[in-house]
């Protein structure tokens, strides 16, 4: 099957399912991205056409099909301490101001955070943190979320393999943090038993995960539409604990969907932090 094949009303079917099960907006010409994603997949299912996986996808019991859809069409690229200024931020601006409120147990959510780079990466922060700050804080319990089953299960088992390792992270911090087990590096625990991952889909309730202190939600917004990105600021607004802060990517603002923050710059980027003196009536955005 070729892109030229691809009818335009099971194109635009496809991408309306795509948008209603995870919130992803594909562009009107990605179908190449479409095929090259799940052209195997396909082939595995013997399924023909684009219009035959929706029709499959929508019929009951056809949860394993769907999940393995999104996780095909979700862009998993990540590495370790990525873009670096907001590890920065967290350990030289936002850890001490926790530390000054006398936050003892700060919480810190990092959503769609793949196989787990993004939320290690914040607990070697907050390790090194409390190694030069001892008493200050309390054990941080951080949580990472996903969409995709298998990268939730490759990030717990926190291992990987020397490409990865490799991408991001220090030749110090893989000796101090890490096991090498073979071709494979493996987390230690005193990096790992401060964080948990759960499935979470960013389009349904943040309730079961409780409150936070700091989100990061980087390189994220750009896959939905204005309407979602608005619902998901806002509903994060509301899971944050007063003061606590947002991050989100480098090409991303939230200036156009929430009025919940205001914008803190720090010498090598910036973070938002939640308003302390709005109501939470006023937290759901506009």
């Amino acid at each position: 099957m070729n892109t030229a094949k691809i009818p335009s009303q099971d194109f635009d079917a496809f991408r309306a399912f795509l948008e209603e099960s995870s919130g992803i907006v594909l562009g009107e010409n990605k179908h190449y991205l479409v095929l090259s994603r799940l052209g195997r997949l396909m082939r595995e299912a013997n399924i023909d056409s684009l219009g035959e996986l929706v029709e499959q996808m929508r019929k009951p019991f056809s949860r394993g099909l769907k999940e393995q859809v999104i996780e095909a069409m979700t862009t998993n690229e990540t590495f370790w301490f990525r873009d670096s200024f907001p590890f920065d931020i967290l350990s030289q601006t936002i850890l001490p101001d926790l530390a000054s409120r006398r936050v003892r147990v700060p919480r810190i959510w990092s959503a769609a955070c793949s196989s787990g780079q993004e939320a290690y990466s914040i607990s070697m922060t907050m390790q090194e943190f409390m190694a030069g700050n001892p008493g200050k804080l309390g054990e941080a319990e951080i949580l990472g979320t996903d969409i995709a089953p298998t990268v939730i299960q490759e990030a717990q088992a926190g291992r990987y393999d020397g490409l990865a390792v490799a991408r991001g992270l220090s030749e110090e911090r893989k000796q101090k943090y890490f096991t090498q087990q073979g071709l494979h590096w493996v987390v230690k625990d005193e990096i790992k038993r401060r964080v948990r991952f759960t499935l979470a889909n960013l389009l349904q309730s943040y309730n079961p995960l409780g409150r936070f202190d700091v989100i990061f939600c980087r390189n994220v917004l750009i896959y939905f539409s204005t309407e979602s990105k608005r619902d998901i600021i806002a509903r994060m607004a509301r899971c944050l604990n007063p003061g606590g802060y947002l991050f989100l990517g480098s090409s991303e603002s939230i200036t156009q969907h929430s009025d919940a923050f205001e914008l803190v710059r720090a010498p090598r980027g910036s973070v938002y932090k939640l308003k302390e003196d709005l109501e939470r009536g006023r937290l759901a955005g506009r």
